[in-house]
């Protein structure tokens, strides 16, 4: 640790640094004392910045965030995976070499094989927060997929690590397989229960005052993801390569879980069931107890259901 902080004097800039991800490397790139520049289209919505603010296109850089990025001995690209792609050689170019130019995309192979081709020069680090900020880092993972390795990279990641973040080193292609299972998937299945809903016409204020802990946790999950951004979630099914293969997945799971419903008996139910605990082997009893720890805080509303409401007859 250097007087002043691990980053003491090193100078930062952040690309989406209004944003959620982008906010959360400010501050720890700030509370490390480095010299922070958040650069974002976005005009700033407050005065209460402790850096300084660029209002400018990553995309299309200017004079005056040429010279930023020129003295940058770190660049986070926090922005969507589009702004990303199209930001990276004009970035690669501007820096000086042996900088460090991270992203923060939830898709690697992209990404990375642009890293390759136009940051040779550069120290470059694909990371991806496993997370809403909102929940902080400590305890969270966050997935880290080394391009070009170096010590500035090294101090990013040991910044993470002081912050209590879980390092989890992979490759891209490893990455996007892991992610298109564990968000594409999740969400993929939270988003078609929602959608059901809707088509069944269910009234949430209605069920959810009766629903049962399964529910309630499967109705949190679908708010949860109302209330975050749309670009976000179509990134993770979009993006993904491996994400319409998860789709698939799901969809023909519940092609034969019907099939075993309506066209078979008890003991085709019963295969199915042994099927998915093969798959969890040993982890089962602890995915049992998690389970068991979220249903006890997974309450219905303090509120009596509402009257059924009438629906006209068709």
């Amino acid at each position: 640790m250097t007087a002043g902080g691990a980053l003491a004097n090193v100078r930062c800039v952040v690309a989406g640094g209004a944003g959620a991800v982008g906010r959360m490397f400010v501050e720890i790139l700030l509370d490390a004392g480095a010299r922070v520049c958040v650069v974002d289209a976005r005009p700033p919505d407050s005065a209460s910045w402790r850096c300084a603010f660029e209002c400018a296109d990553i995309t299309a850089i200017g004079p005056r965030l040429e010279r930023e990025l020129r003295q940058a001995d770190i660049v986070v690209l926090a922005v969507p995976e589009p702004v990303a792609l199209a930001a990276v050689e004009g970035v690669a170019l501007a820096l000086a070499p042996g900088a460090l130019l991270a992203d923060t995309l939830s898709v690697k192979s992209a990404i990375v094989a642009s890293l390759h081709a136009h940051a040779g020069h550069l120290e470059a680090l694909s990371l991806n927060p496993m997370f809403a900020p909102a929940l902080g880092i400590d305890g969270r993972v966050v997935a880290s997929v080394s391009v070009h390795d170096g010590p500035r990279g090294q101090e990013l990641l040991g910044l993470l690590r002081d912050r209590g973040a879980r390092i989890v080193a992979l490759g891209a292609e490893q990455h996007d397989e892991m992610t298109a299972v564990t968000q594409a998937l999740t969400h993929a299945a939270i988003l078609a229960c929602g959608l059901a809903l809707a088509e069944l016409d269910v009234d949430v204020a209605e069920i959810g005052p009766v629903a049962p802990p399964p529910h309630v946790t499967l109705l949190a999950m679908v708010a949860r993801i109302l209330g975050g951004q749309p670009d976000t979630y179509w990134d993770v099914q979009a993006a993904n390569p491996y994400a319409a293969r998860a789709r698939s997945a799901l969809a023909g799971a519940l092609d034969r879980l019907s099939t075993a419903v309506d066209g078979g008996d008890e003991a085709d139910f019963t295969a199915i069931l042994a099927r998915i605990g093969d798959a969890f082997g040993d982890e089962g009893d602890h995915y049992r107890d998690l389970c068991e720890a979220i249903f006890e805080r997974a309450r219905p509303p303090a509120r009596p259901p509402l009257q059924r409401r009438e629906r006209p007859m068709t």
